[in-house]
């Protein structure tokens, strides 16, 4: 997960802005466009700190908490505000330890599990397979599960895909209908074990295609006419020959999507804390995060080679910052605040993603709540949303929008010799014709001036909301969870085809035309 430098967008073509004397958005809406799919703001909550327990989950017994059957109302109804599309469950490197029967059936009768990988904590396993699909039912999401590659066997999988799929009779459903679910949940998408390049097994390329292979041949629809959306353990950040092996070994009737795994991390050995960060951790934090322009335009390149009718997907479902956990913290719970460099990161990284809408069909970020960059923190029965929840409420207008293909020219944030686009931009239709742009200024100390033109597109008026704060470091708490909330812009000038927007240091906007 190194940076090794920035190639250019075909989407999002960058200049100096030394040379073209501006700071400049030019819409293209003429050209041949794609829809930003909805999925790309998916979420993902692994059985980690706690994310699960003490996050989603209180259960049924707590009289301190509202709750239905365990689930926490107040963190249902923040999820359902950002309209997430999807959640991703139980893993992570989780997923490959977890044994689905272990969580079914009544609670006092399911083993406990040592959950080795984060913490070395305890569960009971009161939180399983009914309790995760019937959450997502009330978060009006669809699920997406990950199964177990690295320690599980074929049978298991395929009896789990049975079990929540199948609405016939068979020793499945039937075990299902027992546990009190008797229509089958028709979850469709799935993914075929995680980061099998690590923690999901340290396994060659090579080795997992024909892993795979096995797999995903015995994991029926069972009817479901929509089929299984199948997503195989893709690449570590620019492990480019990971993904040459998949799309070139696996056929691509058993395969819809193909990972990748990406964090913004300053270094492995030295994260750097979530708070009191430097400039130059700040910088080399945004570094990492721009690199994913250059991770996708890579990975695809690949993927157009094997797929040039662009059927099969990329699924980034693990990104975000990860920094140092908060002193006093369990070390194995990656517990992290979320500061406005957060809230720049996440809305870099969205436009990335919707300027490369055309491969890029999903993503998640890590994670939902009181985990890495997470949308929510919970502390007893208070929920805090982050600068990030902000950004991916604001953002939300973009899900299932027809994208509008942009070239942007900005100068650049410099630190240190080295220097990375100081703006990033994004721009979609929606269905009632609403004309939306992104923009970002990750420079901590200058605002910008820059100027959209909107290629033809005809609009009388422009407003919008804005995401900044007072200091960089600044973040929600408990004791103030509204430091950082958006406000209403309405200072970007529309005259003869062209938005002017001052945006200032550090800030979110997303503009709409009507």
């Amino acid at each position: 997960m190194r940076n090794r430098g920035l190639k250019l967008g075909a989407m999002l073509l960058l200049a100096s802005a030394s040379l073209c004397g501006q700071n400049k958005v030019t819409l293209r809406p003429s050209i041949d466009t794609v829809t930003i799919s909805k999925h790309i703001y998916g979420h993902f909550a692994e059985h980690l700190g706690r994310c699960i327990y003490d996050g989603f989950y209180v259960g049924e017994a707590n009289d301190s908490i509202a709750h239905t059957e365990g689930i926490r109302n107040d963190v249902v109804q923040a999820l359902k505000k950002l309209q997430i599309p999807n959640l991703r469950w139980p893993g992570g490197c989780f997923a490959d330890t977890y044994h689905w029967k272990d969580g079914i059936g009544p609670k006092a009768e399911r083993p406990a599990i040592v959950n080795s990988w984060w913490g070395g904590v305890t569960e009971d396993n009161s939180f399983g397979t009914h309790d995760f699909l019937n959450m997502c039912e009330l978060l009006e999401t669809e699920p997406y599960l990950a199964g177990n590659v690295g320690s599980g066997e074929v049978q298991e999988l395929a009896d789990w895909v049975q079990y929540v799929n199948f609405n016939g009779e068979s020793p499945m459903s039937d075990l299902r209908v027992k546990n009190g679910r008797k229509e089958a949940w028709t979850v469709r998408y799935w993914g075929v074990g995680n980061e099998a390049w690590g923690c999901g097994g340290n396994m060659t390329a090579d080795y997992y295609a024909d892993i795979y292979k096995k797999y995903a041949t015995f994991m029926s629809a069972w009817g479901n006419k929509e089929g299984l959306y199948r997503i195989a353990s893709g690449a570590n950040s620019a492990d480019y020959n990971w993904t040459e092996t998949l799309m070139k070994k696996i056929p691509h009737s058993l395969m819809k999507g193909v990972a990748l795994h990406h964090y913004a991390v300053i270094d492995w050995n030295a994260k750097g804390p979530s708070t009191k960060f430097s400039e130059e951790q700040y910088f080399k934090t945004m570094k990492s995060g721009w690199f994913m322009n250059e991770l996708i335009d890579k990975h695809s390149a690949i993927m157009d080679k094997y797929d040039p009718e662009g059927r099969i997907d990329l699924i980034v479902d693990e990104w975000g910052g990860w920094y140092e956990v908060e002193p006093g913290t369990n070390p194995g719970f990656l517990y992290q605040q979320n500061t406005m460099r957060d809230a720049m990161l996440a809305g870099m990284t969205l436009n990335i993603f919707n300027n490369h809408a055309k491969r890029v069909k999903m993503a998640n970020l890590a994670q939902a709540v009181n985990v890495l960059q997470s949308v929510i923190l919970t502390r007893g029965n208070q929920i805090i949303l982050t600068p990030t929840y902000h950004v991916m409420e604001m953002y939300k207008v973009h899900q299932d929008a027809r994208q509008i293909p942009l070239d942007i020219s900005t100068d650049s944030f410099t630190f240190a010799g080295d220097s990375i686009p100081a703006l990033s931009a994004s721009a979609s239709k929606d269905e009632m014709g609403k004309i939306h742009v992104s923009l970002v200024n990750i420079d901590p100390t200058n605002n910008k001036k820059i100027s959209i033109g909107l290629g033809g597109i005809k609009a009388s008026n422009v407003e919008g909301r804005i995401l900044k704060s007072q200091n960089l470091r600044d973040y929600n708490t408990f004791e103030k969870p509204e430091t950082i909330v958006p406000a209403l812009y309405k200072e970007a000038k529309l005259r003869d085809g062209t938005i002017e927007v001052d945006i200032p240091a550090f800030s979110v906007i997303v503009l709409e035309l009507t």
